[in-house]
């Protein structure tokens, strides 16, 4: 049976389109290069996030209040219409929807990215829908439309996409990245339109429901989204399955997490979203003050948990357990370096989400230990030692 496997995942690697990612400098980086980083995060805690999902006044607004961008590094390029434009996209398994931002856009954010034209595309469609999503840091406003949709060699036909008029503030000004390209399910998607990657399958052009992270640690280049299979070589030992507890985000359960032995949070299990959109390890306000109080971190002047950085080479891995198998977590992953020898914690308290408060986002720095499939044809996520 081992050896049926190996064949089928040797037959699904020769089918499979690869999508090179690319390394780029986060929005924390660029706001500290410009003294800006205290002011950005004093003027866009998290709380605003969480009011934001509270309110949740407009039916025709979609809230993205988990998303944090501000450290995120890896970004596809993918090009839209005919003749095709090209733009640097999120690839994020925590949003379902494609937006970029168009030429009619008045907002100084779009002015530093490239912008869609449509009046340059032979194949497309305006539908006169507006489009608007929350984040929290502001909001996006736009409209809906359809186009050809090229991501590596395949071309989605009649994709619908956002075209934003206005970004918010301070939130994509900084951002080395021109939109975001959603790869959750269709429920967190705007209603009654379908994702790019549901698409990509329903129009033929892959041939498995699923695709794959392969998020390298090391260079500019090297990683690596992987659409209708997987490569075998980007990983060692078996895939490790893992059940979707609820279809909307890539959310499992988790059974604990612990070090040197001894649970440290998620006692008797807890809900986890594995999310190529979320750069840390967040989680309940609670359990993440205790993680930063276990590894000595303190709160700095401008809101980050700093620390000493030769403590990389004395404190214990975390341990995530996921559906019976551990998952360490190397100090050297959850600690950051940074600039004049200051190092940073890679956990971050996340959104106190009310209808489920112990929720924990497993972001790149789990990503890049792990090579990530998600099977959407049998709505589970295969983990395995990234190499």
């Amino acid at each position: 049976m081992k050896w049926l496997g190996v064949l089928w995942l040797v037959a699904l690697s020769e089918c499979l389109v690869k999508i090179p990612l690319l390394k780029i400098k986060s929005m924390r980086e660029n706001l500290r290069e410009s003294d800006m980083l205290k002011d950005y995060l004093e003027k866009y805690p998290r709380s605003r996030a969480h009011a934001l999902l509270e309110q949740r006044r407009n039916p025709a607004v979609t809230y993205e209040p988990m998303r944090n961008y501000l450290d995120l590094v890896y970004v596809g390029i993918i090009s839209i219409g005919t003749p095709p434009q090209e733009f640097k996209v999120v690839l994020d398994t925590g949003s379902a929807y494609l937006w970029v931002p168009s030429i009619y856009c008045s907002s100084p954010a779009c002015a530093n990215h490239k912008v869609f034209n449509p009046l340059r595309s032979s194949t497309f469609l305006v539908s006169g829908r507006p489009v608007n999503v929350a984040y929290g840091s502001g909001e996006m406003s736009g409209f809906l439309a359809y186009d050809t949709v090229k991501i590596g060699d395949l071309m989605v036909v009649a994709q619908a996409f956002g075209l934003s008029l206005e970004e918010p503030g301070t939130f994509m000004e900084y951002a080395a990245f021109d939109g975001i390209l959603g790869l959750g399910y269709p429920d967190l998607s705007l209603q009654g339109i379908l994702p790019v990657f549901d698409n990509l399958w329903l129009q033929g052009l892959i041939p498995q429901n699923l695709f794959a992270f392969y998020l390298s640690s090391k260079d500019e280049k090297g990683s690596m989204l992987m659409l209708g299979g997987v490569d075998p070589s980007y990983y060692s030992g078996d895939l490790h399955w893992v059940p979707v507890s609820k279809p909307s985000y890539w959310q499992l359960t988790l059974d604990s997490i612990s070090m040197n032995g001894e649970v440290i949070a998620c006692e008797g299990g807890c809900q986890g979203i594995m999310d190529t959109g979320t750069s840390l390890l967040t989680g309940p306000r609670n359990a993440i003050l205790n993680i930063q109080n276990l590894i000595g971190a303190k709160a700095s002047s401008d809101g980050e948990y700093v620390l000493k950085c030769d403590t990389i080479n004395t404190l214990p891995d975390i341990v995530f357990t996921i559906n019976g198998v551990t998952y360490p977590v190397p100090a050297s992953a959850y600690i950051r370096k940074g600039h004049s020898h200051i190092c940073s914690s890679n956990f971050e308290e996340g959104l106190d989400d009310s209808s489920d408060p112990e929720m924990w986002v497993l972001g790149d720095v789990f990503l890049r230990l792990y090579f990530t499939v998600f099977d959407r044809a049998n709505n589970r996520i295969g983990l395995a030692p990234a190499v």
